[in-house]
């Protein structure tokens, strides 16, 4: 059998960082892989992370040589390479105080419509990333809410947009555009709601059914976007993956008028940062096998970041908010996993089952894990400490940059067959220059030996123990 030419990065708790690795330790467990380019999957749409007000704020406090390092990391040519993104339209939890960009009660017509909030900080943190980025990149952008008095409790958290401005609402996504491609930024695709269920009118949020997403939809919001952005995407639902997903998808996709306007699913991961739900999401898949089904957020939440404490990213310490909320009958699905484990788990897991596109929250916070108005602290790949204008690379950085920079927009999801080991996670994807990228997760503490084949041709290596890697099999000649 000839031997089959590779290349291999690695991200491991030893310390390596996206390291490119050529000589291999031997490993007494040996897992074989055949990799089938003839079976194909969904069309990958990218990964990357989200430019928000509180990521966008930092990096103008920071020096400008590490305000570029970092968006060098993120979307240059000798980092990350991020190619999906995402932002919020009017404030977020992590903004640093609630805006709207219709301020004016009453203003139907949108007269006094503004994006000036967002002039001296989001705005040119995604021009900066567009000027660095060689590919481009696509930008998804949610609301938390409309502005209180478009609602029935007058109140920036909760409650419901009143019916009478379902047309005012539906103007606003089409100022919203329009105000960015004026600034030179044309926003890809965006999402009805982000989570219509809710967040316990903690932060900025707004609650739909169901029905009420799809009356807003057929009626106001796609015929709006159909005329005047008739290439924009539209995704519904934005939250999270459990049962809640099945119940969105069959409303969503059953009725047919506002079937039409819907382009995909976006979904969270917050019901469980462990569990895949994998058969909510081949549901999903299943209801609209030609549709978006794109994660639009993810982040290891209620933890204050650890600084400069790679050892930490790699410990079974880190909770998220279920591990002490969750109601007794979901506690197993909020059990303490390691930070790095969750992203590669959640990406791995969820590409197998038809995600076709994974976003990170912020891209920056700081080493309180903010700032955030709402005090929801949560943790990002990059943390920095502005007072003294330091910057740390998690990593959760590399884990990110391991799918991001090797599996390319356009690529597809391939088929293998492989030995069974509940350590060893992996997915593979043959990008569009005709290279393929092999992903691989083991969370054992012990290196394996991969037997790797295609297409008659064959290699050995070995992962480490508690290590992410990268496979990248260039074009053959």
């Amino acid at each position: 059998m000839n031997s089959l030419e590779i290349e291999v990065y690695e991200t491991s708790e030893s310390g390596n960082q996206l390291t490119k690795v050529e000589e291999f330790s031997p490993a007494e467990t040996t897992i074989n892989v055949t990799l089938d380019p003839s079976e194909t999957f969904q069309e990958i749409t990218g990964f990357g992370g989200s430019f928000t007000e509180s990521s966008a704020y930092l990096l103008n406090q920071l020096s400008e040589e590490n305000r570029n390092r970092i968006l060098e990391a993120y979307f240059g040519d000798s980092g990350a390479r991020y190619s999906l993104t995402r932002t919020h339209m009017n404030s977020s939890d992590f903004s640093l105080g609630n805006y709207s960009y219709a301020p004016v009660p009453g203003d139907t017509e949108l007269e006094n419509f503004s994006i000036e909030e967002d002039r001296g900080d989001i705005i040119p943190m995604i021009k900066d990333a567009m000027e660095i980025s060689t590919d481009g990149f696509k930008i998804i952008s949610s609301p938390w809410t409309a502005p209180p008095w478009m609602k029935d409790n007058n109140d920036w958290k909760g409650g419901k947009l009143l019916p009478e401005y379902y047309d005012t609402w539906a103007l606003f996504f089409s100022k919203y555009l329009k105000a960015y491609q004026e600034e030179g930024i044309d926003i890809w695709g965006v999402t009805v709601e982000n989570e219509p269920l809710g967040n316990d009118s903690n932060w900025d949020s707004m609650h739909y059914s169901p029905e009420e997403q799809n009356e807003f939809v057929k009626n106001h919001l796609g015929p709006t976007l159909e005329q005047d952005w008739p290439d924009v995407k539209l995704l519904g639902y934005d939250q999270n993956r459990h049962e809640e997903l099945i119940e969105w998808v069959d409303a969503m996709y059953d009725d047919e008028e506002a079937a039409k306007y819907y382009d995909g699913t976006a979904v969270h991961w917050y019901a469980s940062t462990f569990k895949i739900f994998a058969d909510e999401l081949q549901y999903a898949h299943e209801k609209a096998p030609n549709k978006y089904l794109i994660q639009t957020e993810a982040t290891v939440d209620a933890e204050v970041p650890k600084w400069r404490n790679d050892e930490w990213y790699w410990s079974k310490e880190a909770t998220d908010w279920g591990y002490d909320w969750a109601p007794e009958d979901r506690k197993h699905l909020h059990p303490k996993y390691v930070p790095v484990y969750r992203y590669a788990r959640d990406m791995i897991g969820t590409l197998n089952n038809w995600v076709d596109g994974w976003i990170d929250w912020n891209m920056v916070l700081n080493r309180q894990g903010g700032p955030n108005w709402a005090e929801n602290w949560c943790v990002a790949p990059v943390i920095v400490d502005p007072d003294q204008d330091e910057v740390y690379f998690t990593p959760l950085y590399y884990t990110m940059a391991h799918f991001s920079r090797y599996i390319r927009p356009g690529a597809k999801r391939i088929g293998f067959d492989r030995t069974d080991d509940e350590d060893l996670m992996l997915t593979a994807a043959e990008n569009p220059d005709g290279s393929i990228a092999v992903l691989l997760l083991n969370e054992s503490e012990t290196p394996k030996e991969i037997m790797l084949e295609l297409e008659g041709r064959s290699t050995d290596f070995t992962i480490r123990g508690k290590a992410v890697q990268t496979v990248l099999i260039p074009v053959r000649n």
